[in-house]
């Protein structure tokens, strides 16, 4: 099979582009050069640039499937797609689950719940913006291409090679030990998807030429936030204590934590995409893979979470109670 990543050097696509190398697929990744250049030599490596609209490198040739797992904007998607024309069989667009209203379904909610209200164009990508505009990329994908058209919604990713806020700060949090500030509630549910399983329900979603929408996401568990940083603590060997701050003492975007109305979107239904091949690696096991990569890359500054003298500000004179 030939697969055309746009982006595979960065995280999800990097995943992704590992996963289809290792199906024997003959694999071409199209990006701008700057990200992780010497990434899989043994692929076919074709620069262009997204932002410019520099398509030109994707002028000859064909490809059985297009992963496209760096559009944001339809400005992005659009030239993409109209450089590349009938030259590919199906194009797979990696969306999001910021796609769904904020007032959706409380209970587990399957891929036909209701979307937010599409959105063409805004100057940054922002809680307001970025799933509308996915939710437009979606609806020019699947115009333009039909039955065609595969949907993967993604939950937040997490795995080795992770430089947002997730998983990453919450490893290297438990495995300090100790008392660990919440500014939030341990009872919040959370859905995590490895990014090595992702990649593979995309492949299989290539390679079985299926259509339409599906969720990506995990543990196969449900688990809480409290939860979480449990297991994260049992991958690293240490004894935590889980002690809840108020949320406005945390900077905005705290890893993972969400305030509860947003609750709902942490039950979503991968039933789908269970079906149609996503694995389910255990969150103890990713977690493990994600100290180990953190540590092997000697755990530079994060940008995101508390300081340890944030933190130890906070905790001076708070109790922490029993967590389950």
């Amino acid at each position: 099979m030939r697969i055309l990543l746009l982006g595979g050097t960065s995280f999800v696509g990097r995943a992704i582009a590992a996963d289809a190398l290792r199906s024997g697929a003959e694999v071409t990744l199209f990006h701008r050069g700057r990200t992780n250049p010497g990434l899989f030599p043994e692929a076919r490596h074709l620069l262009g640039d997204r932002d410019t609209g520099d398509y030109s490198a994707l002028r000859g040739g064909g490809w059985d499937a297009v992963v496209d797992v760096s559009g944001y904007r339809p400005r992005q998607v659009g030239p993409a797609m109209a450089a590349l024309g009938d030259r590919v069989g199906r194009y797979l667009f990696v969306s999001s689950h910021a796609v769904y209203r904020q007032d959706g379904p409380a209970d587990p909610s399957d891929e036909s719940v209701p979307l937010r209200e599409p959105l063409r164009e805004a100057e940054e990508l922002t809680d307001e913006t970025y799933g509308r505009l996915k939710v437009a990329c979606e609806q020019d994908v699947t115009a333009r291409y039909g039955d065609r058209a595969t949907i993967v919604r993604p939950g937040k990713v997490a795995g080795p090679y992770d430089e947002q806020r997730g998983l990453t700060y919450w490893v290297r949090r438990a495995a300090r030990g100790g008392r660990i500030a919440l500014p939030g509630r341990p009872e919040q549910p959370v859905q995590l998807v490895d990014s090595r399983d992702l990649a593979r329900l995309v492949v299989r979603l290539l390679q079985d030429d299926r259509p339409g929408a599906f969720h990506a996401v995990g543990p196969a568990e449900p688990t809480t936030l409290g939860g979480l940083i449990a297991t994260c603590a049992e991958a690293a060997g240490t004894e935590v204590e889980i002690v809840p701050v108020p949320p406005e003492s945390a900077p905005p975007f705290f890893p993972l934590v969400r305030a509860e109305p947003l609750w709902p979107g942490q039950r979503r239904d991968p039933a789908r995409a269970r079906a149609a091949g996503l694995p389910a690696t255990p969150l103890a096991v990713t977690a493990a893979d994600v100290l180990a990569w953190d540590r092997g890359r000697g755990e530079p500054p994060l940008d995101h979470g508390f300081t340890a003298d944030q933190e130890a500000l906070l905790l001076a004179g708070r109790r922490s109670p029993t967590v389950d």
